[in-house]
């Protein structure tokens, strides 16, 4: 503990200081008398303090929540050397919060403990680590306090919440192993194709004999494979527009777990990639143990200042399989990930961007130059979702308070009709 002094300590200091000057200047004797008494007070104050010690033990209910959850956090506190007075004050990163304050003073006899229930509530997702507590411990006589800072290492884990998707976006091409996608190939499965004539090697099974019947020849139906697909969700973390502790990066991520989770359960393979000041990347998988993957590499990200010019080639290949969906989530504010989407595109990768709004969280100004920067800006977003609309890239912007679900449904839209424009 780091030791102090009060300002009882010090003004009296300062009017002992000043009697006994005074006498010895003055040649007055008596005025001694006036400052005996804070001379024997801080003799005896001084003599008696106390090594103060104060052993601190936090626990929580859980090391792994999701947003919005209550979490159990249980503060021990004891004294060997017993105080007089202490105060106590938890300290919670960002995204966290108490759900009520602790006692603001206690009283501690000798080897005496104490249990704290405290309560925290998870804001933000994100991994934390707490437990901080700042410790004041006052003495008898109120002239020195002993401060600290103590940090057990509680680490927790809050992953971000999923909205269910029922809806999701269907790529144009599979791959060649079994899942719940129709293929648009044909081969062995259950939904229907077409029907052509019976060729040597064709199974009895899959004989239609209404048909044959009607034609006098053999003729069998075919059948779109299941296939499962490859998708790719990719995270822009170059840049983000924030206000009042929510912004574009928050509900990019939240997104990502949601787009996650559905594509898994669906038995498709989903990798991430986390593009940019600090690029991560995780080639695509399937099974639960890619969602925890996916979730915990989401919680390392975060916007990193950066001036390098960030090319899609700083991806693996690997990560970015051939005839994979690629879902980007991105508030379109840094050029870099402007260009590297426009990248992904030419190299031939089925592209689909939602576009996080940041225009819910840009303050405009009130006077007439603010308004006009204001619609410039959103000129420049219209003429820039146009720009890949026209390379075949569908691009729905999602505002604040629309389901994803709805922003999906636009990118679905855009296909159907570029592909009916396209026939």
């Amino acid at each position: 503990m780091r030791r102090a002094a009060l300002p009882k300590l010090r003004a009296y200091a300062a009017l002992a200081a000043v009697g006994l000057l005074a006498a010895i200047i003055l040649g007055r004797p008596e005025l001694v008398s006036l400052a005996a008494p804070f001379v024997l007070f801080l003799s005896i104050g001084l003599a008696r303090l106390p090594a103060q010690h104060v052993a601190v033990e936090l626990s929580l209910g859980r090391t792994v929540a999701v947003e919005g959850e209550d979490l159990d956090l249980t503060l021990t506190l004891g004294s060997e050397t017993g105080i007089e007075r202490l105060e106590l004050e938890p300290v919670l990163p960002f995204g966290l919060e108490l759900k009520q304050d602790p006692p603001q003073t206690m009283h501690f006899g000798l080897d005496e403990s104490r249990v704290i229930p405290l309560g925290i509530r998870c804001r933000r997702w994100g991994a934390y680590r707490l437990g901080a507590v700042r410790l004041r411990a006052f003495d008898r006589f109120g002239l020195v306090v002993d401060e600290t800072r103590i940090e057990p290492a509680l680490a927790l884990r809050v992953y971000p919440s999923a909205e269910r998707l029922r809806q999701l976006i269907d790529p144009v091409e599979t791959q060649p192993y079994t899942g719940n996608q129709v293929a648009r190939v044909k081969g062995d499965g259950i939904e229907f194709a077409d029907i052509r004539q019976f060729s040597p090697g064709d199974q009895v099974r899959r004989i239609n004999w209404r048909t044959s019947a009607r034609r006098q020849t053999l003729h069998v139906n075919e059948s779109h494979p299941e296939r499962n697909a490859d998708v790719v969700l990719f995270v822009d973390s170059f840049a983000e527009a924030r206000r009042a502790g929510e912004g574009t990066l928050d509900r990019a991520v939240r997104a990502t777990t949601a787009l996650a989770t559905a594509y898994l359960e669906r038995r498709d393979r989903v990798g991430l990639v986390s593009f940019g000041g600090i690029v991560r990347w995780l080639t695509p998988a399937g099974g639960s143990e890619q969602l925890y993957r996916i979730v915990e590499t989401l919680l390392k990200t975060e916007v990193h200042f950066s001036y390098a010019w960030r090319k899609i080639d700083t991806v693996p290949s690997h990560t970015l399989p051939p005839q994979s969906l690629v879902i980007a989530l991105t508030p379109l504010l840094d050029e870099r990930t402007i260009d590297a989407l426009l990248d992904l595109r030419r190299r031939g990768f089925d592209l689909a961007i939602v576009d996080v709004s940041p225009l819910e969280y840009a303050v405009g100004e009130d006077d007439s130059l603010g308004e006009l920067s204001l619609r410039v800006w959103r000129l420049w977003r219209d003429a820039l979702r146009y720009r890949y609309e026209c390379l075949g890239v569908p691009v729905v912007e999602w505002r604040e308070g629309m389901p994803l679900v709805s922003a999906l449904e636009g990118v679905r839209s855009f296909r159907r009709y570029a592909r009916t424009v396209h026939a």
